[in-house]
């Protein structure tokens, strides 16, 4: 069982699916995700783009982020997403949850003029073999000009994209974490 390990909601709980197309992020790399980021995290407006049932988004509400928007398209994720806010109680007023595809969701928040100071984006990894997440976020520009954007992917497949710069890469057993800029 997943828990959040920092700030004002530490050492809470969070329900998980038991289905194999549900990939929490660990522990450990969301504890090396939150060190590294750890001055920029205070009241950032943060964007959880394949958010499962919440694991990372929740962690950033609990250490300061000043609103969360959570997009997932699968039910159960969104149904978990939903009963671990509510168990938690963190107030409706500090989140959005929105279920549906990422690339409509952006698309959508850019139409609402949404922008974020950090992204992070852990999609199904055979979707960085055809497609790059970081596009619609660039062409859309969600991304706020001193933001970053953070891809969680398997060392075994390697991603690079033209929209943004990829300044950093942090390995932890067999994952990545890219932090990618303007």
């Amino acid at each position: 069982m997943l828990r959040i390990h920092s700030g004002l909601y530490k050492g809470r709980k969070l329900k998980t699916p038991s289905l194999d197309v549900v990939r929490p992020t660990t522990g450990k790399l969301k504890l090396s995700f939150f060190d590294i980021l750890r001055d920029r995290i205070k009241e950032a407006v943060f964007f959880d783009g394949f958010a499962g049932t919440g694991n990372v988004g929740i962690e950033a509400l609990s250490r300061g982020a000043a609103y969360v928007v959570f997009n997932d398209h699968l039910p159960i994720c969104i149904k978990l997403l939903k009963q671990n806010l509510e168990k938690i109680g963190i107030p409706r007023d500090y989140y959005r949850i929105i279920r549906g595809d990422y690339n409509r969701t952006v698309i959508s928040l850019s139409q609402r003029d949404l922008s974020f100071d950090i992204i992070f984006l852990d999609p199904p990894y055979q979707l960085l073999e055809y497609a790059d997440p970081l596009k619609v976020v660039y062409k859309r520009g969600i991304l706020k000009p001193e933001g970053i954007v953070v891809l969680e992917r398997p060392t075994r497949i390697s991603f690079q994209t033209r929209f943004f710069q990829c300044y950093r890469s942090r390995v932890l057993g067999n994952k990545v974490l890219d932090f990618f800029r303007h």
